[in-house]
């Protein structure tokens, strides 16, 4: 497996690990949808910027028709839509429930992979899978008895990240992922300024106090270092693996809670425990060996 996007992805997770931590703030001071929109637009600048400084702004001028296409439907299907269904979801169920229901969109990427671009699935990935559900189901305080309407529209988000990283895989056979990136949040923004206007809620910007200015830059910095290094990665890792290690941020989660003061209860150290095994066994525990091996030989005697 690539070296280079394994260590992008589990970049990615580490900067979700700490994205998750943080928004639980800044959501509390800030409209949910205000919120991403704001931090749509500003990763989308950065991006902009960013690319522009190292001059490979003539990508832009080199995109062909369907690529356009691409980059407008990872917009829509990923950027915006998934987004509002989310948040309304959450505001109807517990965060709990919502975020188990998030853990489990490696289920459907990976049979979207298989089924669209021929991905194979080993049994060690099954045996890691299993792990991080039963991982992700051991961190909930309550078991999930029931389905309801908020869980119905998380659930329905969650397939709509599945679907948008399938068609970024695609897209990632031909662009750089920084453009990929680019393309999410720009047109994301754009599909979410629609709604904003339409719902009569693009007036709450004015009303934005120093507090939520300031989280929201905080915030931002995480997001755009979470898409650079999530779609950099998933160009060269399959994309049933790339997605499982996502929940690889959990633990960071965990630990951060821990270190903050928070409690950790019994539950939560065995969720991260087998979160943990899932992850190795997704690797892959033979070639997680042998890079461990490669890595000793180099170090110095």
């Amino acid at each position: 497996m690539h070296k280079k996007g394994l260590i992008l992805v589990f970049s990615t997770a580490v900067i979700s690990g700490f994205s998750i931590f943080l928004n639980k703030y800044g959501v509390s001071v800030i409209n949910p949808y205000i919120f991403t929109f704001l931090k749509n637009v500003a990763v989308a600048l950065i991006l902009s910027g960013f690319i522009f400084l190292i001059k490979d702004w003539k990508l832009f001028f080199n995109l062909t028709k369907k690529q356009w296409l691409q980059l407008l439907l990872i917009g829509l299907v990923g950027g915006s839509i998934p987004f509002l269904l989310f948040f309304k979801g959450l505001s109807l169920t517990s965060a709990a429930q919502g975020a188990f229901i998030h853990k489990t969109m490696f289920v459907y990427a990976a049979v979207l992979a298989v089924i669209f671009l021929k991905e194979k699935i080993s049994k060690e990935f099954l045996i890691g899978a299993l792990f991080l559900l039963l991982g992700s189901l051991i961190s909930l305080k309550v078991l999930p008895i029931s389905f309801g309407r908020g869980d119905l529209l998380i659930f329905g988000a969650t397939i709509f990240w599945a679907f948008e990283n399938l068609i970024s895989k695609y897209a990632l056979k031909e662009l750089e992922g920084k453009i990929v990136a680019w393309g999410r949040m720009f047109f994301g923004s754009l599909f979410i300024l629609v709604y904003l206007v339409f719902t009569s809620q693009i007036g709450l910007i004015v009303n934005l106090g120093a507090e939520q200015i300031i989280w929201t830059f905080i915030t931002s910095a995480l997001l755009f270092g979470y898409v650079f290094t999530w779609y950099s990665g998933l160009k060269y890792v399959p994309l049933s693996t790339a997605t499982a290690i996502l929940i690889f941020g959990s633990l960071i989660t965990t630990f951060l809670s821990l270190i903050s003061g928070s409690q950790i209860n019994f539950k939560e150290i065995i969720s991260a425990v087998l979160v943990l095994i899932g992850v190795i066994f997704v690797i892959g525990v033979k070639s997680l060996w042998q890079k461990i091996k490669t890595i000793q030989t180099q170090l110095p005697a």
